[in-house]
C-alpha cells in the first residue's frame, strides 16, 4: 500500500509538446525531487522531446540523468556556491555555471562554462564591473554562453526585456563572444521580441515548472486507505489522543511527512482575500483543527492529528460513507516537495 503519483501520460506529453512548440530551443529543467516524478524520468521524457540539452540543479544530480539523456547537461548552481567535488561525471557533456571570477579562474582547462550575469533577482552572477576582467579569467575554458535568471513577478516599471537588452548591450560592448544566452522566466512573446532585436544570439529558455506541471491535472497524487475505524463522539485516538468531534470514522491513509504531505513552503500572499484565508486557517490551527489535503466524497477531510511520517489519520463524519480498505484518496500536494513511493503511468 503506497503513496503514488499517477501520470496521465498522453495528457502530460501533449502539454509538453505544446510548450515545446511555443518555446523553441527549450532546455528542460530536471532538479530537486524531479517535480514529483524523479529526475531520471524527466531525463527520459526530455530525450523523447528531442532536445539537445537539459539542466539540473546541482552537480550531484548529474549522474541521475547522464545514462537517460544522450545530450548535454547544464548545471544551474554556480561553481563555488555548490562546491565542486572530485571527478565530475560526464565532463565532456557537462556544462558548468560560473558566477564569480575566482571560481572561473580555478576551473581546469577545457571546462565547458556558462557565465551567469547578475540580474534584479540579485541572487548571484557577475556584475557589470567584472566584465573587463572576464576575458582573462576565462583562460582555456570553453565558453558556452551567458545566462540571465530573471524574477517571476514584474512590479510596475520592471521590464525583463529591457533588463535583458541592457545586459546584451553590455556584453556586445565588452567584445566577448556572445552567441548563446540562457534565460529563465521570459515569456514566449518576450523571447520573440528579443530574437527580432538580436538575430545573432541564440536564446535558450530554461523551463521546469511550466513544462512538467503546467497541466496540473495530468498528475495526481493518491494515498491508499490502510484501515477504517468507527469512532463515537468524544472517543480518543491517535498519538495525541484528540477526541472525535462527532460520530464518524477514523481513516488511516498512506502518505505522511516523508512523502511531503502537509509540508508547505512559505507563500507569497497578496490581496485581502488571500490574507483573510491565511488568517482563518491560522485560527483553526490554533484551535487544533487542520484540514488535510486528502479528498473523499468530494470534500477535503480534516486531520485527526498532524500527519505521521508515512501515514495520515483523517476523520470522516457520520452521514458520509467511509472508504473501504484499499481505496485511493486524491491528495492535493505541492509536487515540487512530494516524494512518492511510486510513479504510475495511466
Amino acid at each position: 500500500m503506497t503513496f503514488v503519483v499517477h501520470v496521465d501520460v498522453a495528457r502530460w506529453r501533449a502539454h509538453q509538446g505544446r510548450v515545446l512548440a511555443e518555446l523553441p530551443a527549450i532546455v528542460p529543467v530536471t532538479k530537486g525531487n524531479g517535480y514529483g516524478v524523479g529526475n531520471a524520468r524527466l531525463a527520459e521524457e526530455s530525450a523523447l522531446l528531442g532536445v539537445d540539452t537539459i539542466a539540473v540543479g546541482t552537480e550531484r544530480e548529474v549522474p541521475d540523468v547522464l545514462d537517460r539523456f544522450p545530450g548535454d547537461v547544464l548545471v544551474l548552481t554556480p561553481v563555488g556556491v555548490d562546491p565542486a567535488y572530485d571527478g565530475v561525471p560526464g565532463a565532456q557533456r557537462t556544462i558548468r555555471t560560473v558566477a564569480h571570477l575566482p571560481a572561473l579562474r580555478a576551473l581546469p582547462a577545457g571546462t565547458r562554462v556558462v557565465v551567469e550575469c547578475r540580474t534584479s533577482m540579485r541572487r548571484h552572477g557577475l556584475r557589470p564591473d567584472d566584465l573587463p576582467d572576464l576575458a582573462a579569467a576565462l583562460g582555456d575554458t570553453q565558453l558556452e554562453g551567458f545566462a540571465l535568471h530573471l524574477p517571476l513577478d514584474r512590479p510596475r516599471g520592471v521590464d525583463p526585456v529591457a533588463e535583458t537588452t541592457t545586459w546584451l548591450d553590455r556584453l556586445h560592448r565588452s567584445g566577448l563572444p556572445l552567441n548563446t544566452l540562457w534565460v529563465s522566466h521570459l515569456a514566449a512573446g518576450e523571447l520573440d521580441s528579443l530574437r527580432a532585436r538580436h538575430p545573432d544570439v541564440a536564446f535558450r529558455p530554461r523551463i521546469g515548472t511550466r513544462l512538467w506541471l503546467g497541466d496540473r491535472d495530468a498528475l495526481t497524487a493518491r494515498g491508499t486507505v490502510l484501515d477504517v475505524e468507527p469512532l463515537a463522539r468524544g472517543e480518543r485516538s491517535g498519538y495525541r489522543q484528540h477526541r472525535a468531534p462527532s460520530d464518524g470514522h477514523l481513516v488511516v491513509v498512506s502518505g505522511g511527512t516523508a512523502h511531503g504531505v502537509a509540508l508547505e513552503a512559505p507563500k507569497a500572499v497578496r490581496g485581502a482575500v488571500q490574507r483573510a484565508k491565511v488568517v482563518a486557517l491560522g485560527t483553526l490551527e490554533a484551535a487544533g483543527r487542520n484540514l488535510s489535503p486528502f479528498t473523499w466524497e468530494g470534500r477535503q477531510r480534516w486531520f485527526v492529528e498532524p500527519p505521521h511520517m508515512q501515514v495520515s489519520l483523517i476523520f470522516v463524519p457520520h452521514g458520509v460513507r467511509p472508504p473501504e480498505i484499499g481505496a485511493e484518496l486524491d491528495c492535493e500536494v505541492r509536487l515540487t516537495t512530494t516524494h512518492p513511493d511510486e510513479v504510475r503511468d495511466s
